[in-house]
């Protein structure tokens, strides 16, 4: 079951990508005191992924922080490797801050994970988007339809934001 609006992020250490590499850090120094948007994706380099989700964050990062949001984060179930190369590969690389969640732990704690084997795929996450404030869930926005972006987006999460 999806984390619910209310509820405080799991605690965990997951892999941030920074600029001198991969760095582990605990989900408390990511959401405690601070308002982030967080969005999370079956695949870095994938079709819906790269086309329709992380795009839209990308042109309106500076619209999102501009309303009082300190970071937005992208979590994808994908080695740290292959999210910093899709980081500077879209031109996201100093904007959004990508989080290798390279074992689905992360993705399991929400209730955001999904096995898609049948498309070879294995455990990922779900597509959704939510807004944290202090460590609790304000927002949650879960993709309703496979291959689209429309619920779990930047401009559903403007119109949340305000």
């Amino acid at each position: 079951m999806p984390i619910e609006i209310g509820a405080k992020i799991p605690t965990a250490n997951i892999l941030k990508i920074t600029e001198e590499g991969p760095a582990e850090i605990s989900t408390r120094d990511l959401f405690d005191g601070r308002k982030v948007v967080v969005f999370g994706l079956p695949g870095a380099f994938t079709p819906t992924c790269s086309l329709n989700h992380l795009p839209g964050f990308i042109e309106n990062y500076e619209i999102i922080l501009a309303k009082g949001v300190d970071e937005i984060v992208c979590v994808s179930v994908n080695d740290h490797h292959v999210m910093k190369a899709w980081a500077e590969a879209t031109g996201a690389r100093g904007k959004i801050t990508f989080v290798a969640d390279w074992d689905a732990a992360f993705s399991k704690a929400l209730g955001m994970d999904a096995d898609i084997s049948a498309g070879k795929l294995g455990i990922r996450s779900i597509r959704y988007s939510m807004i944290v404030d202090d460590g609790t869930v304000s927002a949650v926005n879960l993709e309703e339809k496979r291959g689209e972006a429309t619920n779990s987006g930047a401009a559903a999460m403007l119109e949340q934001l305000g």
